[in-house]
């Protein structure tokens, strides 16, 4: 990087380096039958996503108060380091190791969950307030419109070559390519996807450590806080302070518990995408390839989404988006053999959408001396909403299993999501019918 640059610019190209570097794994498109493979049933893949999840929401919070209080850099590098961590261990996890794998399973998750705790809200904020101390912060649409651009061409690499190098097939005949007559088996190329995650966890570490702090990062405290300042702020206050602030925010109350709704039940079913793939019988040499194609999304959903919270309200934008959802969950529900893998592409596209827009909506609104605090905030209710749903899921997995294989309880189980959803966004809206106008009246 360039040393001359002023801080905001080397941050935002940091950012958004190290955003896609951080999200494009190689083991995302094999990610549900990599674990099923090294020996993990369905019920406990899924709880180990519920401890994911929940290592996200007992990290998130207070590195979001920390990351306000002694900067946002320390917080994003130990994010990179934590990510290195994981990929260690599920490198090093044994096949079929009974309760050894299961604890490396496990610690791979807690590490992970914690890495992305870190991570929320500490990094946007870092770029963010770069931008906001030179008068710039009308510029953070396109920061985000960048990253999920980049995100996008980083998830069509990292699926289309994760989903090759998985299949022992593919790497035998590329061997033989080369004159080798090595045959591959899929106990050793179940790992390749991890090593090569290894290389990118090493490139996001380099990345974190070239930020920049902010040149102002004394705590300012908000209007009516005046019995509080410097030093004396606590992290508890902090906490607390952020908490307030979204429950007397209609906007920002809204914009967490309905991107909640729909954030994890996508989420959910994208962790069990690979398995429904094999649901609907497609190769899995296809796997990478309809990766790819969920990822370069990003090209296409970055200007929509930009021009929708330019355009609409926030209510209709997110009247859109569960509609699209429902849609898409309805879909994946029927489970029609090969045409099923159309309805992945709304979903894929939602769950980037909505991201960007809870990412506008909440920067836009909240003051910086609380930003990573209240965007830690969202993080948490996301993923106690994920880590939910994945113990119901668990639940719903072993009630419908009736002796069958583990893939046959996926199938059954997919009913419920857009069950779950609807009745969600039907709360939801019950909940908000007051704040009707002021939600239409609300634009980007």
């Amino acid at each position: 990087m360039d040393n001359t640059a002023n801080d905001a610019d080397r941050n935002w190209r940091r950012f958004v380096l190290f955003r896609v570097l951080f999200n494009s794994r190689f083991y995302y498109p094999v990610l549900a039958v990599l674990f099923l493979d090294l020996g993990l049933s369905a019920t406990q893949y899924t709880l180990l996503n519920f401890a994911w999840a929940v290592a996200i929401v007992f990290t998130d919070l207070p590195a979001g108060v920390l990351a306000d209080r002694i900067g946002r850099k320390p917080l994003v590098v130990a994010a990179a380091v934590f990510m290195v961590l994981e990929m260690i261990l599920l490198g090093v996890a044994p096949l079929h190791g009974g309760l050894i794998l299961l604890l490396c399973c496990l610690a791979n998750r807690i590490l992970s969950g914690m890495a992305e705790g870190m991570a929320s809200g500490a990094d946007e904020a870092l770029v963010f307030d770069s931008l906001a101390e030179r008068g710039r912060s009308k510029e953070w649409p396109l920061v985000l419109d960048q990253v999920m651009r980049w995100q996008s061409v980083g998830l069509v690499i990292a699926m289309l070559v994760g989903g090759a190098v998985y299949d022992p097939g593919f790497i035998s005949h590329l061997f033989s390519v080369f004159g080798s007559k090595t045959l591959f088996t899929q106990g050793t190329t179940l790992r390749f996807p991890v090593y090569l995650n290894l290389i990118t966890a090493l490139l996001t570490l380099w990345a974190a450590l070239g930020l920049r702090e902010t040149a102002n990062r004394k705590m300012r405290v908000a209007p009516g806080d005046g019995n509080m300042a410097g030093a004396e702020v606590t992290a508890w206050h902090l906490a607390l302070r952020a908490g307030a602030w979204i429950m007397k925010t209609p906007v920002a109350l809204f914009v967490i518990l309905a991107g909640v709704l729909m954030d994890s039940v996508i989420r959910l079913f994208l962790t069990f995408s690979s398995s429904y793939f094999r649901i609907i019988a497609i190769p899995e040499v296809a796997f990478g390839l309809i990766g790819a194609a969920m990822g370069g999304l990003g090209l296409v959903i970055s200007p929509v989404a930009r021009r929708m919270v330019a355009a609409n309200s926030l209510a209709k934008n997110y009247a859109l988006l569960a509609v699209t959802v429902l849609f898409g969950l309805l879909g994946v529900a029927a489970r029609w053999t090969h045409g099923g893998v159309v309805f992945i592409l709304p979903l894929a596209g939602a769950i980037m959408a909505l991201g960007y827009m809870v990412s506008y909506y909440l920067n836009a609104i909240v003051d910086s001396s609380q930003r990573a605090t209240v965007l830690s905030f969202k993080g948490v209710v996301f993923n106690l909403g994920y880590g939910f749903i994945s113990l119901i899921f668990a639940l719903v997995l072993r009630a419908v299993r009736d002796g069958g294989s583990a893939q046959d309880a996926v199938a059954r189980g997919l009913v419920f999501l857009p069950i779950w959803l609807f009745f969600g966004v039907l709360i939801c809206a019950l909940m908000f019918r007051k704040h009707h106008k002021l939600l239409s009246a609300s634009e980007g």
